[in-house]
């Protein structure tokens, strides 16, 4: 009832400055604001209001929002122990899932992608970088940096 009462005072007081906006000759301001003024009167009136407050002073809806906050915790728990273990599991076989990162993911960290053997394309001879190739790696690095000031 309290909430209902407040909703209209402010419709009310909307309309009222977007009265004075209009008596102003802006007529634009005055709509918008009237526009603004009519939404918490609508929201009175569809009932949103009242099942807003019926939901936040309910003990019963806390508990329940307490019960999903509680699952959630749990799900994230078992994920991280999960992943946990496949990685302790690959780190002991030498190799895994989570071994190498696949090839897709070569141009998501800003490095062209290799061919793979096998793919059609020439494999690149494994080998120590040259002094100049390291520098690519790390001007991605640099420029991201550098645009944000650090």
């Amino acid at each position: 009832m309290l909430a209902e009462t407040i909703c209209a005072a402010v419709s009310a007081a909307g309309l009222g400055v977007a009265a004075v906006a209009a008596y102003r000759k802006r007529f634009l301001t005055a709509t918008r604001i009237a526009a603004y003024a009519l939404v918490p009167l609508g929201l009175v009136l569809t009932g949103v209001v009242e099942w807003a407050a019926g939901t936040v002073f309910s003990p019963t809806a806390w508990v329940g929002v307490g019960l999903l906050g509680a699952a959630w915790g749990l799900f994230l728990t078992t994920r991280a122990v999960e992943r946990r273990r496949l990685a302790r599991a690959s780190a002991r076989e030498g190799s895994g899932p989570h071994a190498v990162a696949p090839p897709a993911s070569a141009p998501a960290l800003g490095r062209a992608a290799r061919p793979v053997a096998g793919s059609g394309g020439a494999a690149k001879p494994k080998g120590r970088r040259s002094a100049a190739g390291a520098d690519d790696d790390f001007s991605d690095i640099e420029a991201i940096l550098k645009k944000h000031g650090i």
